[in-house]
């Protein structure tokens, strides 16, 4: 009866100590971090293989990719660029071309050293890369005199021109620039500044996502500049088609090639100013309909980040709160002003069915992951918890693009040993 009784305890034990369902968690490592603008950090491909492939930067520095073979339940994971900078805003992203070739595209924070591309030269394989290209895109001559600089990269590729590629960065003034290669990424245009608000202050930098159908259309988010920087911060839309950029309800706003693009000509999908409340842009994604769905966080003081969930319905955009995600998630040291108070836990889309979303949520001081899924369009909820009774965060998901279906690997994430800064961490990458 004693042994009984004890074995009942250590079990009520262990199951109170862990911090997820283990059967349901896989390590990609215990050294990696991201910032939440550089997209698709993580890309389903199927070919010889069945593989997720991802990338992150490690404490050291070096920018690391690695994949998850679901085949024989292995991870595999490479040193692409040592020493790169100790910085999570460096994190690559990632196009795979039809044949299975992987093309990383990533750059430093806020550098003058350019994009870079690294090319696999095998199909479905980390191990032999061509010759990196060094992508110089900052156009500047045209540009003189602007802070001429890279961060972050986005790229997409559209099949109905004859895949063309895209790619946006926060380039020339700060400001997301934009280029294109009409030859697998060989060559590529001057990079143009894409969006630019009125220059009410030097180097004012709105924030872009963006998502594709690979088809025939980008779809954009966007704010006004960063909410520490910002008296009010709203976010906007646009969608490029058919070189054009329109409005949500196919409303041209102008020719692709009549840039730069003024917020105030786009889609306001938050008017901050009417709230006092600044946002900040998480994700976006396109529904069944093509119609574009954004996530994105208000600020109701730095302690109360609110998730919202943002719906284009057909006729108009349709604005719901989700729930009040707790404060910032780094470690302020004792006696310190943060100085990124805005840095929530993170929510996104899933990209295969926006009606899922992955929300980090704090819930009894700690982080968790969540899986929130909506019947109707965002007007209520239900909630799944990924982790539960954690000890240390969990923050900043991206849910896996070209996932087949829900009996696949469904989300990664960051469970948290150190955050102090963008440039003092450390965090495992788990996938759920």
């Amino acid at each position: 009866m004693k042994n009984l009784l004890f074995i009942f305890i250590a079990v009520a034990f262990l199951q109170n100590c862990n911090s997820r369902p283990v059967e349901k968690v896989t390590n990609l490592t215990d050294d990696g971090t991201w910032c939440w603008f550089s997209d698709p950090r993580a890309v389903y491909f199927e070919g010889k293989f069945r593989r997720i492939y991802s990338g992150w930067m490690d404490h050291d520095g070096n920018l690391v990719i690695g994949y998850y073979d679901l085949d024989s339940d292995s991870v595999k994971i490479r040193n692409l660029h040592p020493g790169l900078e100790k910085d999570d805003h460096c994190n690559p992203s990632f196009l795979v071309t039809d044949e299975g070739k992987l093309m990383v595209f990533y750059s430093r924070h806020a550098a003058t050293s350019p994009i870079y591309l690294l090319v696999s030269k095998n199909p479905e394989d980390i191990e032999s890369w061509e010759v990196r290209k060094d992508l110089h895109l900052n156009d500047t001559t045209r540009y003189q005199g602007l802070f001429n600089s890279y961060t972050y990269s986005n790229i997409f590729r559209l099949g109905t021109e004859n895949n063309r590629l895209f790619l946006t960065w926060r380039g020339m003034d700060f400001k997301p620039n934009i280029s294109t290669s009409a030859d697998g990424g060989s060559t590529w245009s001057p990079g143009e500044i894409f969006i630019l608000p009125e220059r009410i202050y030097r180097n004012r930098r709105p924030y872009l996502k963006a998502c594709s159908n690979n088809i025939d259309k980008i779809h954009f988010a966007f704010t006004d500049g960063h909410p520490n920087a910002e008296p009010a911060n709203s976010i906007y839309y646009a969608c490029y088609q058919n070189g054009e950029l329109q409005k949500a309800n196919r409303e041209k706003i102008k020719n692709f090639n009549e840039l730069p693009l003024d917020p105030a000509a786009t889609d306001m999908v938050y008017d901050a100013t009417t709230t006092g409340e600044k946002a900040w842009v998480w994700d976006i994604a396109q529904d069944k309909e093509e119609n574009p769905v954004i996530a994105y966080v208000r600020f109701r003081g730095d302690s109360n980040h609110i998730y919202y969930y943002a719906r284009w319905d057909g006729n108009s955009w349709q604005n719901y709160e989700m729930v009040n995600s707790g404060g910032w998630f780094p470690q302020t040291p004792p006696g310190i002003k943060e100085t990124e108070p805005n840095y929530s836990g993170g929510l996104v889309l899933d990209h295969e069915d926006p009606s899922t979303a992955y929300a980090s949520v704090k819930r009894n001081g700690i982080f968790e992951i969540e899986k929130w899924v909506t019947p109707d369009g965002g007007k209520s909820w239900d909630v799944i918890p990924v982790t539960r009774d954690s000890d240390r965060d969990n923050v900043r998901p991206f849910a896996i693009r070209n996932r087949p279906g829900e009996e696949f690997p469904q989300v990664l994430w960051l469970e948290v040993d150190r955050y102090i800064h963008y440039t003092d961490y450390r965090s495992s990458v788990l996938m759920y």
